[in-house]
């Protein structure tokens, strides 16, 4: 869901013939084996993008395709991957991670690529390092582990933060669906922030009441581009009917918590 709205919003900024930067801000590794030890152990890949591959029209063509064309044979491509797919000569991205290990893959991945710079440093402290970007548009991705407390009160407190210092940036924010408290404060905090114009969008396969599983994710947009709620809406819509197991309280929702 997270990368398929990222596919879209990172086309909308090419539309524009201006150049554009991307922060990744939690960037991993930047890749991942199908076909790995993990991978086998665990199967999820089958129940997710395994049910996608097929797909050649309608709005999730766009993101299968960059998928297929991303990630090496038996391989998914991170959200660096894909966003590096999408740059144009004069694009830039900017890719921050902290773990020795994820950071020493995305550097190898990315070593001979000019356009690319990877930074071994925290994603929270980047957004105040590493922005505004000298092209005055373009796009942050924050997605945290979220193995920490504390992290939607980060979440909001970063997506405020950007939102004064540079206010012409995409911010695409995600965030897990286990029970609906948490993500209820979280929206309660946005608006009291009085950051301007932000959209929730939220996928979930199952009613959102157990907190010990993740039942969903959102992904919170602040500045979207034209359409996005629209065309974000199709693809929510799209993904629920692949991935969708039909279980009750399954859903998925496009809420404007605030207005441009």
């Amino acid at each position: 869901m997270k990368h398929a709205l990222l596919v879209w919003l990172l086309h909308a900024l090419r539309r524009k013939a201006t150049p554009f930067a991307a922060l990744d801000t939690h960037a991993g590794a930047g890749g991942y084996h199908l076909d790995g030890a993990e991978a086998q152990r665990t199967s999820e890949w089958r129940a997710g993008i395994g049910r996608l591959l097929d797909i050649e029209a309608g709005p999730l063509a766009a993101y299968v395709a960059l998928v297929r064309a991303a990630g090496a044979p038996n391989a998914y491509p991170g959200s660096p991957a894909l966003a590096r797919a999408l740059l144009r000569p004069t694009d830039r991205l900017l890719c921050c991670e902290l773990h020795v290990d994820d950071h020493a893959a995305l550097r190898a991945r990315f070593r001979a690529d000019p356009q690319v710079a990877v930074h071994q440093r925290d994603g929270w402290e980047a957004l105040r390092a590493l922005t505004p970007f000298a092209e005055k548009r373009g796009l942050i991705l924050i997605d945290p582990p979220f193995e920490r407390e504390g992290e939607f009160d980060r979440l909001a407190e970063g997506i405020t933060l950007v939102a004064r210092r540079f206010r012409a940036a995409v911010q695409a924010c995600w965030y897990p669906i286990k029970h609906r408290a948490p993500v209820r404060a979280f929206h309660a905090a946005l608006r009291e922030s009085g950051v301007r114009d932000l959209v929730a969008a939220e996928l979930w396969l199952r009613e959102p009441t157990d907190p010990g599983r993740l039942n969903g994710c959102g992904l919170l947009v602040a500045n979207p581009p034209w359409r996005f709620e629209a065309e974000g809406g199709a693809i929510l819509a799209a993904l629920l009917d692949r991935l969708g197991t039909r279980e009750a309280g399954e859903g998925w929702a496009m809420l404007r918590l605030a207005e441009e």
